[in-house]
């Protein structure tokens, strides 16, 4: 279920949550360039077809001795994770990869709009020609405004606090992180219920609807 019952019911039981402190974020952002495609979002994440309205930004994990970085793409239809990729590095390989993997489950006449920050990596030769060559439609947060990508950023925050915070995590190796990592995603998507979605997995909602067998 979602962070906001859990909230409640605690605030109902008297019980609290310790938190950690926040981290300075790591920033993909490399300066204004010109041509960066408008906002066509403009704050509404919902959209009523699945693949009509897709999500991205990456997020760092600081562990013991490496860092480690998710990319995924979410869709505003139900949540799902589309495609995600998992690297220690923040580079062009990192989201090309990833948006390689959300292309190959377009059906034909599919092609959503791609939301983003205006990080570099959005900017770059290898994702303009991946989003041309896919019909997909770009659209982009204005400058350092999180809200603009809030539904993104709200996946984050889930995913940190059910996943990554209060875990100890010394001695774990990168490919044993990815893992981990790969295995909440794929349970978030399959198991992971919402209220949103009459108290369903993203899986399962699409298969109420005959969208997946």
């Amino acid at each position: 279920m979602s962070e906001k019952v859990v909230r409640r019911i605690m605030a109902e039981e008297g019980l609290k949550v310790c938190y950690e402190p926040r981290m300075r974020r790591w920033s993909s952002y490399g300066g204004e360039t010109p041509g960066a495609p408008e906002n066509l979002v403009k704050r509404d994440f919902h959209s009523g077809l699945p693949n009509f309205l897709w999500l991205t930004d990456i997020t760092e994990f600081s562990l013991n001795g490496f860092k480690g970085y998710l990319s995924p793409v979410i869709d505003c239809f139900d949540g799902k994770v589309v495609s995600w990729n998992i690297s220690q590095r923040p580079d062009a390989a990192l989201v090309n990869g990833m948006l390689d993997d959300a292309i190959s489950t377009l059906a034909t006449g599919e092609h959503p709009v791609v939301h983003s920050d205006r990080g570099a990596h959005y900017r770059w030769p290898g994702w303009l020609e991946r989003c041309e060559a896919a019909g997909l439609i770009r659209s982009m947060s204005a400058k350092g405004c999180c809200p603009d990508n809030s539904a993104c950023e709200g996946f984050f925050g889930r995913l940190k606090n059910e996943f990554f915070y209060h875990r100890q995590w010394d001695g774990v190796t990168f490919d044993q992180f990815k893992e981990a990592l790969d295995c909440f995603i794929r349970w978030y998507n399959e198991s992971r219920i919402k209220q949103s979605l009459g108290w369903m997995s993203p899986v399962e909602f699409r298969r109420s609807l005959g969208l997946v067998a």
